[in-house]
């Protein structure tokens, strides 16, 4: 597929985006997706909730990389949701998730970087997530180059001189098939 062949309704969940408060949501496809096995280095030696965090690669029986670039390329489109804080980040891409199911596209997934809880219920040694039905990976997480695919998507998408530093941005990622 091509970007001339994004169905129309991607625009409809673009739209609901923004009216929930995200900043941008762009259709992307699939061929819009840079993975790279790198982003998994920077995970592993470059986070401070390796090992810990109940959504991110080092989890038990999380999928591999090469498993997930296989599930996603299975998805031919889907749209990135851009905001300012990783609670509406997450809420604007689950809400898209949901959307697209029950308007019959059942295989929708989010991937979002998790901000349910104040503090993941693994950060404080527990082995079992709090909502394991709206936790979700992040993006990065599974092998994919934010940067690189937001830059070449015309989204804004800078380096933080540290985690507070504002404004944020958030990228979540709704595929939708």
């Amino acid at each position: 597929m091509n970007r001339n062949d994004i169905p129309a309704y991607a625009r409809e969940l673009c739209s609901l985006a923004l009216e929930m408060g995200a900043e941008d949501a762009v259709p992307f496809v699939l061929s819009d997706i840079a993975f790279d096995e790198r982003t998994i280095m920077k995970c592993m030696f470059g986070c401070s909730d390796w090992g810990k965090a109940l959504t991110c690669p080092s989890r038990p029986n999380f999928p591999s990389m090469e498993q997930w670039q296989r599930m996603l390329n299975k998805y031919q489109w889907g749209v990135i949701v851009h905001a300012g804080n990783k609670a509406i980040s997450q809420k604007v891409s689950l809400k898209l998730e949901s959307k697209a199911f029950h308007d019959g596209y059942y295989m929708a997934f989010s991937m979002s970087d998790c901000g349910l809880c104040k503090v993941c219920a693994g950060l404080e040694g527990c082995s079992e997530c709090r909502h394991p039905d709206k936790a979700r990976p992040a993006f990065h997480s599974v092998g994919i180059d934010v940067f690189k695919t937001v830059h070449d998507l015309g989204m804004d998408l800078r380096t933080l001189a540290d985690r507070d530093e504002q404004p944020q941005n958030w990228y979540s990622a709704v595929w939708v098939e």
